[in-house]
């Protein structure tokens, strides 16, 4: 576990040279990496996600490619396509922007769902199927995908299974005043994305999976994070609660979490930071409660205050 904290910790302190006062965002892109998943950022231009990107997969010494998702994108412009060669006589396979170990979709809801769909292989199983022919990506593969919440004229927004593909749903959030101040003065000559130096291999996570998936979790803190995705299904104001897809995340992004604060087991403390923000993105509420200022945010911090934790329960 010591060696796990410690390539987390290399990374996220090289990366804070960049993104300023953003710690625990940084510690999610980690823990989202950890169990080798996808984050989808709803911030509002400027508040550094494409920093953020470039300095996690600089910091490892991964390959990195920005899309800029627009109406017209096409899905063969993510995955590829084949190009027929006239001096072969044959089709070769062009690689698209999503062969790549982090992937930047910025303003993915400004894709069509069909080009939006064009993720969805790839996302859930690191692979992309082209022309009847299936090629792996490359390992890791994360997507960081980013969509303005103020802005949705002109948008399409992700469907319920896209949604459910990313692993944890975050805002960076504007920075305090000292933080702002120190980022100013750091920018001041030289923007620090373009000296920031690799802190570790990215191939070393690969070795570090195991290590998160042996992380402990009692049956009462099983039974725990069952108790929240059931009571979201049949919570009065929600229309969809959190699929099976949900709780395993919050147990596993609960493991990761435990893992990069050095511990070889999970707290109640690991389970309710994160449940908002692995099960909130996967809940719809009903239109007559939207309209009574009822948000998937507000029912699920009711249900995470109602919902009893009891040590020693068991399945």
């Amino acid at each position: 576990m010591a060696s796990l904290t410690q390539f987390t910790t290399r990374i996220i302190d090289n990366v804070e040279t960049v993104i300023v006062g953003k710690r625990a965002q940084i510690e999610l892109m980690m823990v989202a990496l950890l169990c080798k998943g996808h984050v989808l950022i709803e911030d509002v231009p400027g508040t550094g996600k494409t920093m953020l990107a470039r300095a996690i997969a600089a910091s490892m010494g991964i390959d990195f490619k920005r899309l800029q998702c627009t109406p017209d994108l096409l899905p063969n412009d993510i995955t590829g396509e084949s190009v027929f060669n006239q001096r072969t006589n044959t089709f070769e396979f062009q690689p698209g922007p999503v062969f790549v170990n982090v992937l930047l979709a910025d303003e993915i809801n400004r894709a069509t769902p069909r080009t939006q769909a064009a993720l969805l292989e790839a996302m859930q199983e690191q692979q992309v199927t082209v022309d009847g022919v299936t090629r792996p990506l490359p390992a890791p593969f994360l997507v960081l995908a980013t969509q303005n919440p103020i802005e949705y004229e002109g948008t399409f927004p992700l469907p319920e299974a896209q949604l459910d593909r990313f692993l944890i749903r975050l805002s960076l959030g504007y920075p305090d005043q000292a933080d702002e101040g120190l980022m100013l003065r750091n920018l001041r000559k030289q923007h620090p994305i373009e000296t920031i130096g690799q802190a570790a291999e990215g191939t070393e996570i690969l070795e570090l999976h195991d290590a998160v998936t042996d992380v402990h979790v009692d049956g009462s803190l099983e039974q725990y994070i069952l108790n929240i995705v059931r009571a979201t299904r049949s919570h009065p104001d929600l229309a969809l609660g959190a699929s099976p897809r949900g709780s395993l995340a919050l147990y596993k992004t609960a493991q990761a979490l435990a893992s990069l604060r050095d511990r070889d087991y999970v707290i109640p403390d690991d389970v309710k930071t994160l449940a908002p923000l692995t099960l909130a993105h996967r809940l719809i509420v009903k239109p007559e409660s939207q309209l009574r200022g009822r948000t998937a945010a507000t029912i699920l911090a009711e249900i995470l205050e109602a919902t009893e934790l009891h040590i020693g329960e068991l399945e």
